[in-house]
């Protein structure tokens, strides 16, 4: 089933959606910064971000690498520990594969950062790796195997291009089939998550909204991710989620599997000002 929006179905019987303690959003996508409701548009009878038929680019980074070698930690900052000294290393202050204009686009207050790097333009499989400040700097995580996009990155995201829009997002709402997992971001359970049909790789799309986390590009932050108003036009698509990964590349959204969903979904706290940082490495390294 093709549609050229990007992610999800259209909602059908809805739970009350438990309301969130912030509205406001920062979004910047390559070269553009807008504070403001953004807004998302969700996909009308689709299919986990995936439809119809196409190949898989299959051009993973080395594995614990969440990059090429633009992602080298910053170790200026870095305390070089000695056996037998009791030294500790010390996080770095940087988050590593991030150049000056992508850190300048992160807020400042943002103190949980998911970074999803693809190897290149063109690359739909990508690595994800939440990042969390200590006070000190930043301690990541494992880098967590994710899809997104068909046809890769785009910096001027479309609806039906079949890419994933660069860019830093907040990340404020969540909801899904199943039931919440002990999240503390703001959880709708809706049966307006049934995803259905199969991907570009035949592969089957069911469960693939089991678990969503809106990604806050062309969307109203502090809404359900079904919520469809896209302020920036529906030209310039919407419906982008985090999402269960169901083993093929998405229309527009990043996935992961089931367990990295739930693990993901029990970790990002409002209090903290979590963000996505999602692109090709090129693109994240300027």
């Amino acid at each position: 089933m093709a549609s050229s929006i990007d992610c999800p179905p259209r909602p059908r019987h809805r739970a009350p959606y438990r309301a969130g303690r912030r509205a406001g959003a920062f979004v910047r996508v390559r070269g553009r910064a807008a504070w403001a409701a953004v807004a998302l548009v969700v996909l009308a009878a689709l299919s986990g971000c995936g439809a119809g038929t196409g190949t898989t680019t299959r051009d993973v980074p080395a594995a614990g690498a969440p990059g090429t070698a633009r992602t080298a930690p910053d170790t200026a900052n870095t305390a070089q520990g000695r056996p037998g000294t009791g030294a500790e290393t010390r996080p770095p202050t940087r988050i590593p594969g991030l150049g000056p204009r992508t850190r300048a686009w992160i807020p400042a207050n943002a103190r949980q950062v998911v970074v999803v790097t693809g190897r290149h333009k063109d690359a739909n499989r990508s690595w994800a790796v939440l990042y969390q400040h200590t006070g000190s700097g930043w301690e990541g995580g494992p880098a967590w195997p994710a899809h997104n996009a068909l046809k890769g990155w785009t910096d001027d995201h479309r609806a039906g291009d079949l890419r994933s829009p660069i860019g830093v997002f907040t990340l404020t709402d969540a909801g899904g089939l199943l039931p919440d997992p002990g999240t503390e971001l703001p959880y709708d359970q809706s049966e307006g998550f049934t995803a259905g049909g199969t991907g570009f790789e035949g592969e089957p799309l069911e469960g693939s909204f089991d678990y969503v986390i809106a990604i806050d590009y062309n969307r109203e932050p502090g809404t359900s991710p079904l919520d469809r108003t896209r302020p920036l036009g529906a030209d310039r698509g919407g419906g982008i989620w985090l999402h269960v990964d169901h083993q093929g590349p998405t229309q527009g959204c990043v996935s992961l599997s089931e367990r990295h969903m739930e693990e993901l979904l029990r970790t990002l706290d409002p209090d903290r000002h979590p963000v996505i940082v999602m692109g090709d490495a090129d693109s994240l390294g300027e």
